[in-house]
């Protein structure tokens, strides 16, 4: 005992003095010490500090270099300011350096480059273009084999996120990051063979924050704490084989690449589509089984049974990696207990709450040097399928739900959560929206937004294909021409044999930039759509909404809601007709392209025929007939219900008119007020507004103006203008609803308003403008001719005719379109960044 009490402090007595001469060991002997990842790792509890070991790299002066990607750990929960829990920032390349006792941390440029340049031109491009020095520390100690200690805390804590510049942005006060109340989470630190993970809380503070959005969410509004984690990933291995885009396939193409060393008659710019490595056991065999499959991990926070949705809806795309001849090379599963989403060796399908609802994503981390995809990572925003919910309770009614039925609100739900489950996730592969998938027979893409198609058997809504099952022929394309694996020497021509053989077949793409405005020209680029032909499925989705909106009323809710809670749920069922208005409008002055290149044989752009531009603006103008617009009065006074309670943003931003009567406030006298009756004419605007801000864009009358002027036969806009002027004003029709002079009086308002402010707008074309102040000059004398019928439209014709005439049509443009606001705004519910019913979108 003696002699092993003599050893033990021997040894003791040796390793002090070792560590007294080693500023390494000393710096590290009573710290936490992580050893077998990628990076040694020193965690500091007690002084709550993250020490790392570089390593030298070879190169001069580099101590290490990653990818380096930074998300939200922890979120705002708010859509409109958008900081939501597990979103990523984008993908880095990130490099440390030594510089005497300075360790610094540098983003690297890798967008300009001379790939196949000799190293002088590689050199003059790198010297030509910025990198980013982000951070710097001293170096502790220099450890075995030239490694080199720094204490990697500040790293850690700094404002890496942007967090800051988003809350100013989003108008919610002048917040900065304290540091003070910021630390680096030392338990949080986790260490991979092939990646660190760290985190830290970051606390943004404001001595004047905006009463907005922030200050309802926050339980102090001075103060905002989110958690930032930091992710350090090895570079990946040689050997992936980076695949240029093709503008005529749906693969997004984020990696953008300026190369000097191109040959002169190659282009100096090029896009990389972005995708997994995926490599076959057998790369001679048509089908084989995979190297190393794809897995996705759904979030275990997402419940049941909408997690067992969530699996069932992204699965469907291995059926799609099974037609390109990989086996076995797509899986789904839940995230393992105690794994967190954030870690880069899982790709995950989050589950993400707000305080409101709002969009959901699918993107990826990509290696921004060859733009392989190293993690997948889906938000999908909770509330989603609560909304979705309570449309399909608007249409058929509470009693179904939990029935079990077709026709089962809750059913329905499950199937497009499972929609949304197959297109995030198809982003976070590498795959674009094709937002002509709808107008396919098959319905031919999950990249599209899919509105549910609801058929009429026996006058009954029918909803056993709301949705389809699985994912269509365009997506097994594109997962085709994305990841297939062809021999090295005819990758090329085989996959331009590829394309061309799938627009032999009738495929088409339309993407973002085509769809989303509302003066887009592309007859087949819409959103939330369904069926072949957009006039068609107009009539018919008017014909679902009038058979919901004739038996609306109590049964729409569950038992023991407010009656109020009818304000809500009739806003996506009175304007259940908008998508398909979107889809109509872009056949009115359409134009028919592809996104072609020379010698593919793709046909040519063309004009959409006079004939269906004629079509179409009859559709539209049907949706302006007060019939369309009315509701019954019993209804209406069922919409009136008023309702006392503390203020609901999720009810706030979701109705036509104040939600809920104000909080009881003796001196405040004017608080009875506040719950008007349903304004029928403020949600017949919104309706109108809809057709009219399509139809009348003003990149749209340009294109009809010149159009007509190049072909006689084809729409004009003075034909565009005097039908819809005549459709309102001087209706074939006498009489109608009760309601159908006020109404039509609205339409009348709104339809002169939008055309008074199209003449203010500076991008209209001279033709244009000739054509639109003709019209509303020979309006004006045809309404102040009017002597007959009813006083009141009488005088409203004077009225009209009067304030659209000369220098007073300007005036009347910013009084009537403000002073009768349309609620709620966007389109149609939300704000700016809560924009849609079945919402998800890229990012």
């Amino acid at each position: 005992m003696a002699i092993c009490s003599a050893f033990c402090a021997a040894t003791a007595h040796a390793a002090a003095s070792q560590s007294a001469t080693d500023p390494y060991s000393a710096a590290t002997a009573k710290l936490d010490a992580k050893t077998d990842g990628l990076l040694p790792v020193y965690l500091d509890a007690k002084a709550s500090r993250v020490l790392i070991a570089l390593k030298p790299t070879g190169r001069a002066g580099e101590l290490g270099e990653f990818l380096y990607q930074v998300y939200l750990r922890s979120g705002m929960g708010s859509t409109p300011i958008g900081l939501d829990r597990s979103q990523p920032a984008d993908t880095q390349l990130i490099a440390f350096h030594r510089a005497g006792n300075m360790v610094y941390a540098e983003l690297e440029n890798t967008a300009f480059r001379a790939d196949g340049g000799t190293a002088a031109e590689k050199s003059a491009v790198h010297d030509s273009f910025p990198a980013s020095t982000i951070w710097s520390t001293p170096a502790m100690a220099e450890g075995p084999g030239g490694a080199v200690l720094i204490d990697l805390s500040s790293f850690l804590v700094r404002d890496a996120f942007g967090v800051g510049d988003v809350l100013v942005k989003r108008k919610q006060g002048p917040f900065k990051l304290d540091s003070k109340l910021s630390y680096p989470d030392v338990t949080g630190a986790q260490i991979f063979a092939e990646n660190l993970e760290f985190e830290a809380h970051e606390t943004f503070t404001s001595d004047e924050p905006a009463a907005s959005e922030l200050s309802d969410i926050l339980p102090s509004p001075h103060a905002a704490t989110v958690i930032v984690h930091h992710s350090l990933i090895k570079l990946p291995d040689p050997g992936y084989v980076p695949r240029r885009a093709d503008p005529r396939v749906g693969s997004l193409y984020g990696t953008v690449i300026t190369d000097y060393s191109a040959p002169l008659t190659a282009p100096v710019v090029y896009r990389l589509a972005n995708r997994f490595r995926l490599e076959k056991t057998d790369p001679s065999a048509a089908r084989s089984e995979v190297k190393k499959p794809i897995v996705f991990y759904v979030d275990s926070a997402a419940p049941e049974p909408v997690r067992t949705a969530l699996m069932e809806g992204a699965r469907w795309w291995s059926d799609a990696f099974e037609a390109a001849g990989f086996l076995h090379a797509f899986r789904v599963d839940v995230l393992p207990p105690g794994a967190s989403p954030l870690d880069a060796r899982y790709n995950v399908i989050n589950w993400v709450h707000r305080q409101t609802r709002g969009w959901s994503y699918g993107s990826s981390i990509i290696d921004p040097r060859t733009g392989e995809i190293v993690k997948g990572a889906v938000l999908l925003g909770s509330l989603r399928i609560r909304q979705d919910r309570m449309i399909f309770e608007s249409l058929v009614g509470a009693a179904k739900t939990g029935s079990g039925a077709q026709d089962d609100p809750i059913r329905i739900s499950l199937a497009r959560i499972r929609q949304l489950a197959v297109h995030e996730t198809g982003h976070a592969l590498g795959l674009e929206h094709n937002f002509a998938g709808s107008t396919y027979d098959d319905r031919a893409s999950v990249m599209d937004y899919p509105g549910p198609r609801i058929k009429i058997v026996n006058g009954e809504l029918d909803f056993t294909d709301a949705y389809k099952v699985g994912v269509g022929s365009w997506d097994r394309f594109t997962i085709h021409w994305l990841y297939g694996q062809f021999p090295p020497e005819s990758t090329a021509s085989d996959l331009e044999a590829l394309v061309r053989d799938g627009y032999a077949h009738g495929l088409r793409f339309v993407s973002d930039p085509d769809a989303r405005p509302p003066g887009s020209s592309q007859p087949y680029g819409a959103m939330w759509d369904d069926g072949t032909d957009a006039v068609v499925e107009l009539a018919h989705v008017l014909e679902v909404r009038g058979i919901a909106l004739r038996r609306f009323g109590p049964a729409n809710l569950p038992d023991g809601a407010p009656l109020s809670d009818l304000r809500r749920v009739i806003v996506p069922l009175y304007l259940f007709h908008r998508y398909e208005v979107d889809a109509v409008s872009k056949w009115v002055g359409g134009d028919n392209f592809a996104y072609a290149v020379k010698g593919d044989g793709i046909p040519i752009p063309a004009v959409v025929a006079a004939g269906e531009q004629r079509r179409a603006l009859t559709a539209l103008l049907h949706t302006l007939d007060p019939e369309v617009l009315d509701l019954q009065d019993a209804l209406l006074s069922q919409l009136s219900a008023g309702q006392f309670s503390t203020p609901d943003k999720q009810t706030g931003i979701e109705v036509f008119g104040a939600p809920t009567s104000a909080p009881f406030d003796l001196g405040d006298r004017d608080a009875a007020t506040r719950t008007p009756p349903f304004d029928l004419q403020l949600a017949a605007s919104a309706a109108v507004d809809n057709t009219l801000s399509d139809l009348l864009e003003v990149s749209r009358l340009n294109r009809v103006a010149q159009q007509g002027a190049f072909d006689s036969r084809q729409l004009s806009l003075p034909e565009l203008l005097t039908q819809t002027l005549n459709s309102v004003f001087f209706p074939d029709k006498e009489g109608g609803s009760p309601h159908a002079a006020a109404l039509r009086s609205g339409v009348e308002g709104r339809l002169l308003a939008r055309l008074a402010a199209v003449t203010e707008e500076p991008t209209l074309s001279v033709a244009a403008a000739v054509d639109v102040r003709a019209a509303l000059a020979d309006l004006s004398i045809r309404l102040a001719a009017v002597k007959k019928g009813d006083k009141e439209e009488v005088a409203t014709a004077h009225f009209y005719a009067e304030r659209i005439s000369g220098d007073k049509l300007k005036d009347f443009a910013k009084t009537y379109l403000t002073a009768y606001p349309v609620a709620p705004t966007g389109p149609p519910i939300g704000g700016e960044y809560e924009d849609d019913w079945f919402s998800d979108a890229a990012r």
